[in-house]
């Protein structure tokens, strides 16, 4: 009776994560679009329903709701049904509506999307050749076959992201980084932009005062053909005409500098805005953050050398070595298994709040940058995949910060993987990550003032 009662719990948090997976859909990536394929709607909500479960169940674990049996069970449950949808079904549908966009295959679209997903199998395969994830006593149709190879290309995806957005947080936050804009310098580049436009509505009047002339005086009608005769309409002009050839030069520079220079001005107010939204109490406590994110990024990166450098992977989630480290330096009596559950349990509560809200700005982010009406079913399964590796991974790398008695149900469901390997790959991709961005924003930052000085 327990485990119908269990069972009802978590398929009515599967239905309301499927619900909100598919609000998500339509209201935010699809709203500009007329849903035509209903099974990527389906596919993406409930990758997203399988995904919210496995963190359901990891809270479960902590808290000690459900009996032991269902929650290995769900466990058991929610990650094949996940592998499936990311391993066959999701790049099956990927190859099939591609296909599907290409006339010459149209015919044959079942059998060319069968070759493609074949292909895609043979790729993630191989992809744990090079990689040390495995026992070798692992079956070949074994999960740990398939949560192995996902694991790398999700934590791969984590570690990139968190490396750029260690970086880009506090850039983006705090008001060091922002430039002196006064209304002077604004006012200024408006007065350049405004002349600019002047002087190209000037050249193209005089342009079209030149072509009502030549048409009036019957030049139009006696151009010169063939090639020779465009290299002479070019290289001569009539007397006391216009050479037209090197005004439109003109007019097309200057279109460029308007451009660049409307660009800068837009750039500028923003930057204003930000020095006024700085000022403001929201504006000071997010710059506040801006500081905290730049001593995390800087702790992370050593953190994270450490790691490469001598090959070591943290035993302890460090709540409780936290906890263990204070209590010992100061000396006092203090119950280190009872507070690391409870710390624990809202740590790992916030990593996975915002790690779904993260995703999730950055795939519609992503989804508006690059969609159109016809490929936006395909970019819909592609960031069904990615998310779905993203979350999977997510749990390989949240076991670490859980207390070593919560580890072992998620230990004993995901098999015997090599998950030292996957906090090591973690660091080595979160360090170069990071430090590319930091060349990149770096750079970034110090053009940007040379770039408005040059217009």
């Amino acid at each position: 009776m327990s485990f119908l009662i269990d069972s009802s719990i978590m398929f009515t948090s599967q239905v309301l994560f499927f619900g909100f997976g598919w609000l998500f859909f339509m209201r935010k990536l699809f709203k500009d679009y007329e849903v035509r394929q209903y099974v990527v709607q389906v596919i993406f909500s409930v990758t997203f329903a399988f995904s919210c479960t496995m963190f359901e169940l990891i809270i479960f674990e902590i808290l000690g709701v459900l009996n032991s049996s269902s929650r290995y069970f769900h466990w058991k449950l929610n990650l094949c049904v996940i592998l499936l949808i990311l391993v066959f079904m999701v790049p099956f549908y990927i190859g099939y509506f591609v296909v599907s966009n290409i006339r010459l295959l149209h015919r044959q679209k079942l059998l060319f999307a069968c070759v493609v997903w074949l292909t895609f199998m043979y790729f993630f395969w191989k992809l744990g050749d090079p990689f040390p994830i495995l026992s070798p006593k692992h079956g070949i149709l074994s999960i740990e076959q398939l949560i192995s190879r996902v694991g790398v290309i999700g934590v791969t995806l984590m570690a990139l992201l968190s490396g750029f957005g260690a970086v880009n947080c506090p850039y983006t936050y705090m008001s060091y980084f922002l430039r002196n804009v006064t209304d002077a310098d604004i006012l200024a580049l408006e007065r350049r932009l405004l002349q600019t436009m002047d002087m190209i509505v000037s050249k193209k009047k005089r342009i079209a005062v030149a072509h009502r002339t030549m048409f009036q005086r019957g030049e139009v009608h006696n151009k010169p053909t063939g090639f020779w005769g465009m290299i002479k309409s070019v290289t001569t002009s009539v007397p006391g005409s216009e050479n037209l050839s090197l005004i439109q030069q003109e007019v097309d520079a200057l279109e460029e500098l308007s451009r660049q220079l409307f660009l800068e001005t837009a750039d500028l107010h923003a930057t204003k805005e930000r020095i006024e939204y700085s000022k403001t109490f929201q504006g000071k406590y997010f710059n506040f953050l801006g500081y905290f994110f730049s001593i995390y990024c800087v702790w992370k990166i050593f953190m994270a050398t450490i790691n490469i450098v001598f090959d070591r992977v943290g035993k302890t989630d460090p709540v409780t070595r936290g906890i263990e480290i204070t209590v010992n330096y100061l000396g006092i009596q203090f119950d280190v298994k009872f507070w690391s559950q409870h710390i624990s349990f809202i740590l790992v509560g916030i990593i996975i709040v915002t790690s779904i809200r993260g995703l999730l700005i950055t795939l519609t982010k992503f989804f508006y940058a690059i969609s159109s009406s016809k490929s936006s079913n395909v970019i819909v399964l592609l960031l069904a995949q990615i998310m779905g590796m993203y979350f999977v991974s997510s749990v390989l790398l949240i076991r670490m910060s859980m207390p070593l008695e919560y580890r072992t149900i998620i230990t004993e469901v995901l098999g015997e993987l090599q998950f030292n390997f996957y906090h090591r790959w973690f660091d080595v991709i979160f360090l170069v990550s990071a430090l590319s961005s930091i060349l990149f924003l770096y750079l970034a930052h110090k053009q940007a003032p040379e770039k408005h000085m040059a217009l």
